[in-house]
């Protein structure tokens, strides 16, 4: 594309500090660096989780940041040694990586992996400088996924590349809130064909567990 190498100047809600309101201005995203994804997001959900980064609840994200992790979009440029991808395709970026290295990711039962925020800082990229700047002011990543921009940048290892069919303002929420419905409905509680499941809350989450329950047999959900 006409913009790979370049530093992209594009719309992000930013949040200043703890507390504030999301400000949307106009930031700077530079290159993908070796290893690197650059994105064009095309659609976002909200999380609650991002609620909790504006308030300031979460203890290791760092401000000013552009929050949002539930996006779909397409590759718009890679760094250097990048396979996965190439300019063009649709993707998701992860919120929960997948190096396909660690002791966690060769676990077939296990997605825990160890290049996780819990394990490794995610407001900066693995090389610990950011992409995005605005107004002079380096902006920190969320989860180096920040989806409240129109573009950003991540690790190949926290991308997924999906169907060129798939319908990006839907699939968007695959990042984090259906996954985590449908994931505890059929990974957690292990729901079996002919169950009686009850679902307290039909929220986005809510709604993927009865999904996920639907999906695992259950004869009857409450």
């Amino acid at each position: 594309m006409a913009t790979a190498g370049k530093v992209i100047r594009c719309r992000a809600a930013v949040a200043w500090a703890p507390g504030k309101p999301l400000s949307v201005e106009q930031v700077e995203v530079a290159p993908p660096k070796a290893g690197e994804v650059r994105i064009k997001i095309v659609a976002t959900g909200i999380c609650h989780s991002d609620d909790h980064v504006l308030k300031g609840s979460l203890p290791n994200v760092e401000f000013p940041v552009i929050p949002g992790h539930e996006g779909a979009g397409i590759v718009e440029s890679v760094g250097e040694g990048v396979t996965s991808v190439k300019p063009g395709d649709k993707v998701i970026p992860l919120c929960m990586p997948q190096c396909g290295e660690c002791s966690f990711c060769q676990n077939p039962e296990s997605n825990y992996c160890q290049k996780f925020h819990f394990s490794e800082p995610q407001n900066l990229l693995p090389d610990k400088t950011s992409r995005f700047s605005c107004k002079g002011k380096q902006i920190h990543h969320f989860v180096w996924v920040s989806t409240f921009a129109e573009y950003t940048v991540v690790p190949e290892y926290a991308v997924a590349k999906i169907d060129p069919a798939a319908p990006l303002d839907k699939v968007c929420l695959f990042g984090c809130g259906f996954s985590t419905g449908y994931g505890a409905a059929i990974n957690t509680a292990k729901v079996k064909p002919g169950s009686t499941c009850a679902v307290f809350g039909l929220g986005g989450v809510g709604l993927s567990v009865v999904m996920g329950c639907k999906a695992a047999g259950a004869s009857r959900i409450i």
